[in-house]
């Protein structure tokens, strides 16, 4: 089934307590995905010329000091990780792909989840309960977030094949229901240069939009692509630097409603999890129209 939520804060009050709401909103959703949960978080922008860089690790006893101290040396600066359970990020003094390219070379075993200015990921196997205690949701703020609880239909569990999925800067996916045409889809983005690391139909759709965008498409033009190019059934909420943006597919086969107020727009695959956020008895709601895209974007200062 999976479960997949959204918030995107319109005050200062929402955005202090983004990470308790989004962590609130993912527990309703537990029984729709007790496989796997994940996060993808928009906050304190890297400075100009360097990149916010999040990886995951197997080991439960990471010494984030070795590749803290890797990267000083590579690149200078002092970058001091960030660690919440087995996942840490890291500003880099130095752009998207050179400090991917010096991780993938030094670094092997890590896994890079994501890297942009703005995005942080945060996703790990078990009960998306266990995850929203595990990694502390309730003390981070952000301007905007994606959730997701998986059930696994597609790909096996493991924390790499969890939502969400990023394969461009900033760029995240989250998707409930399933792709048909995903092996060869993979295969033509493959040969227009777009890396994956797992064989999940998920980070296939992720990669289209990514190679739509890289052609000068607009999100919500890359999204209509998904339209043609895309076969299965799905809901996306896919998220940028500034914002996020839902689809459903053209028979709108999988459930998805949103919600907004003066202080916050939100979606979710049920109501239950709008339902728990502050003012949402007042809320204007609706269920997005099939094969329409909604977006918001908030006002780069």
């Amino acid at each position: 089934m999976c479960g997949i939520v959204g918030l995107f804060s319109k005050s200062t009050g929402v955005e202090e307590r983004l990470g308790e709401h989004l962590g609130t909103m993912l527990g309703q959703m537990s029984d729709r995905g007790p496989d796997s949960a994940g996060v993808a978080i928009y906050r304190d922008p890297a400075p100009p010329g360097a990149t916010k860089v999040s990886l995951y690790s197997h080991d439960a006893h990471e010494d984030w000091g070795r590749v803290r101290d890797g990267l000083a040396r590579a690149f200078g600066g002092d970058p001091e990780p960030a660690i919440r359970a087995s996942h840490a990020v890291f500003v880099v003094d130095a752009d998207a792909p050179a400090a991917q390219a010096w991780l993938r070379e030094h670094h092997p075993e890590l896994r890079i989840m994501s890297a942009g200015e703005r995005i942080e990921i945060y996703k790990e196997m078990g009960l998306p309960t266990d995850f929203v205690q595990r990694f502390s949701l309730g003390d981070i703020h952000g301007s905007h977030a994606l959730g997701h609880t998986r059930m696994a239909t597609e790909s096996r569990v493991t924390t790499e094949h969890s939502h969400p999925f990023s394969t461009g800067l900033d760029l995240c996916l989250v998707h409930n229901g399933s792709l048909s045409n995903h092996n060869r889809l993979r295969m033509e983005l493959r040969r227009e240069g777009i890396e994956f690391q797992t064989d999940n139909d998920t980070e296939v759709a992720a990669g289209y939009l990514t190679w739509k965008l890289r052609e000068g498409l607009s999100l919500e033009e890359a999204l209509e692509g998904c339209l043609e190019d895309l076969d299965g059934f799905y809901t996306f909420a896919v998220g940028t630097a500034d914002g996020f943006a839902v689809l459903r597919d053209p028979i709108a086969c999988k459930p998805a409603v949103m919600a907004e107020t003066d202080d916050w727009v939100a979606m979710a695959s049920e109501y239950r999890a709008i339902a728990v956020l502050p003012g949402a008895d007042t809320a204007t709601v609706w269920e997005p129209e099939p094969a329409k895209v909604y977006s918001w974007e908030r006002e780069r200062v």
